[in-house]
């Protein structure tokens, strides 16, 4: 349930802080990465405030967020109820937020625990593999200033090989841990909501992407200012030098020694 929406954290304001009635921050950005714990939120009914940050305008490289993922990258979650007491409680990494969130509510996690190997098994596939290596490619695809073929031609050939694995385990099972929806579904999907997959080829990942779409849960995780706006799905994205140092530059280096 998202009972709520702050503003992105700003310079002075207490990373910790509770608003009043909500049990966990979102340290949020519209993308795909972002909508796997709006998502999972939904899915398991937890209470939480939504805080947008705008990444082009590098909302995210402050000191006060720093103390929340000293990566500074979004998501991250912090937790004002955590099951093992002791205060609040910061969460980064969207693998790590999403098991964290399905151990605390007994959600989205197989009670099997052979079926909750594999669901961990393919939540790590996601965040060491084809999280990775999608993100190269729309890296070069989008983001770098010239083409650089090489580039493009090994991450979109590694983007097909892990599409390709994906379609075979699709086809053994309903979901990527068997007969039940979990966290390593939440944690694959939001990146194939918008791809343009080739139902003939792709038929049990068609199939599975179709699926979920019609959850409400996930509905809800993409909706309103949720959604990925278009500056966030550009072909060929033209930055601005702030942005470009925001996102890749000196200012994204430099944040790490806030």
């Amino acid at each position: 349930m998202h009972l709520g929406r702050r503003a992105a954290a700003r310079k002075g304001q207490r990373p910790f802080a509770r608003e009043a009635g909500l049990v966990i921050d979102l340290h949020f950005t519209p993308t795909p990465n972002g909508q796997k714990i709006s998502i999972a939120l939904e899915e398991v009914g937890a209470p939480y405030a939504l805080i947008h940050y705008d990444i082009f305008e590098g909302e995210q490289h402050t000191a006060e967020f720093g103390r929340i993922n000293p990566n500074h990258k979004l998501p991250a979650i912090v937790d004002h109820d955590p099951p093992f007491g002791g205060g609040a409680h910061a969460v980064f990494e969207s693998g790590a937020i999403l098991q964290y969130l399905a151990e605390k509510t007994g959600q989205l996690l197989p009670a099997d625990r052979r079926q909750r190997s594999v669901a961990i098994q393919w939540l790590t596939w996601q965040v060491a593999s084809f999280g990775p290596m999608s993100g190269q490619a729309a890296h070069f695809l989008r983001y770098a200033p010239e083409p650089v073929p090489y580039a493009i031609e090994r991450y979109s050939k590694e983007v097909e090989r892990l599409l390709r694995i994906l379609e075979r385990r699709l086809g053994e099972a309903e979901y990527l841990a068997g007969d039940a929806y979990s966290i390593a579904d939440i944690a694959v999907w939001p990146s194939l909501a918008f791809a343009a997959l080739d139902a003939e080829r792709f038929p049990n990942t068609h199939r599975w992407v179709a699926a979920i779409a019609g959850r409400p849960a996930v509905v809800r995780g993409r909706a309103a200012e949720k959604a990925v706006p278009s500056k966030y799905r550009q072909r060929h994205a033209v930055l601005t030098p702030a942005e470009w140092s925001n996102l890749f530059g000196e200012r994204m280096r430099a944040a790490v020694e806030l």
